[in-house]
């Protein structure tokens, strides 16, 4: 996740590659276990979710981790979303996050729902049309570098625009933010522990890479393909992630985006949590679900004029603590790529 450069400077003489050239890859890893994903059905209704990748550091990738803080220091400022708790004047780089809040009170959120989905009005790109679905997300949690005593986790923040036209052709430019940690206890470790012991690389610019051809499956806008594709059938966890990932997808118009409300309304489970803030300062309305049986919480939050999904978090909920986020800052359709 660090970069070839990156990486062969860090491990210098011990690189078993320092002697090859590696071509670079046509998609970035989070784009094609998104791929992956959309076309992998689950093995059975009682698996285990797991919407993150645990990477166990041993002392063998330790220097790696600890070539990546420092890289991570020379990005850039630090991100703006208000549930975040910035790293004091002078200190490492790094910020501990903290759940978006809601309201405490919860009921059934399938009648909210559907008035939401009734009273829907246009967003920007409704009605206008060009080559490429643009996007711009923000997600941490993927992959989550974990300490051999499984205790204590960071990640780093990746900021993406896509810009990709229906054959899959396009581009992606990827950035990565500043290290986030699940809790404090977390950080004061990592701290510790991913202290250069020299002087950082310098850092690389945005990563831009082609997107190769893909025949793009159209978005349905009928409610039993709409049901098929949001995997309702495997219950209320597998739906929260589907939502996620067909809006970092598609450009989804405002009919689709009603009913994609009316089908989370008839999924079990989904509890109705009123007006909230999402980590990039907006204003919403959310939904969660509690999945008890894997100490896992689902938030989307969706605008409340759109109907646009805005972000989607999953939590545990012993301790309660964030394990993976995607914020949607944009999408559009556009006829260039800049």
């Amino acid at each position: 996740m660090f970069g070839e450069e990156r990486t062969r400077t860090l491990l210098k003489p011990i690189d078993p590659a320092r002697h090859s050239t590696i071509a670079p890859p046509r998609l970035s890893a989070h784009d094609l276990i998104n791929r992956a994903e959309a076309t992998a059905e689950p093995v059975a209704h009682h698996r285990r979710a797991r919407p993150t990748r645990r990477l166990v550091l041993t002392a063998g990738t330790l220097a790696v981790a600890i070539g990546a803080a420092a890289i991570a220091h020379t990005i850039g400022t630090s991100s703006p979303d208000t549930s975040e708790i910035a790293s004091p004047p002078g200190a490492d780089p790094g910020v501990v996050l903290v759940p978006v809040a809601y309201g405490s009170g919860a009921r059934d959120a399938g009648s909210q729902l559907r008035a939401l989905a009734s009273r829907l009005v246009d967003a920007e790109y409704d009605n206008r049309t060009g080559r490429y679905m643009y996007h711009h997300t923000k997600t941490w949690g993927d992959p989550v570098m974990t300490s051999a005593d499984g205790r204590h986790q960071v990640a780093f923040a990746d900021e993406t625009k896509v810009w990709q036209a229906a054959d899959g052709t396009g581009e992606q430019v990827t950035i990565q933010l500043e290290p986030q940690y699940p809790d404090q206890e977390s950080r004061d470790y990592w701290q510790r522990n991913l202290k250069p012991k020299a002087a950082a690389p310098a850092a690389s610019g945005p990563a831009r890479v082609p997107l190769p051809p893909l025949d793009l499956a159209l978005l349905p806008s009928e409610r039993t393909q709409l049901t098929e594709l949001l995997k309702v059938r495997f219950g209320a966890g597998a739906v929260s992630k589907e939502v996620s990932t067909l809006y970092g997808r598609y450009v989804v118009p405002r009919r689709t985006r009603a009913e994609i409300l009316r089908v989370l309304a008839d999924v079990p489970g989904f509890r109705w949590r009123g007006q909230v803030t999402d980590r990039a300062g907006r204003k919403g309305v959310a939904i969660t679900f509690d999945d008890r049986d894997h100490n896992a919480q689902s938030l989307l939050i969706f605008d409340p004029d759109t109907g646009e999904l805005l972000a989607h978090e999953r939590l545990t909920l012993s301790p309660v603590r964030i394990s993976a986020y995607q914020v949607i800052l944009g999408a559009a359709w556009t006829d260039r790529l800049n």
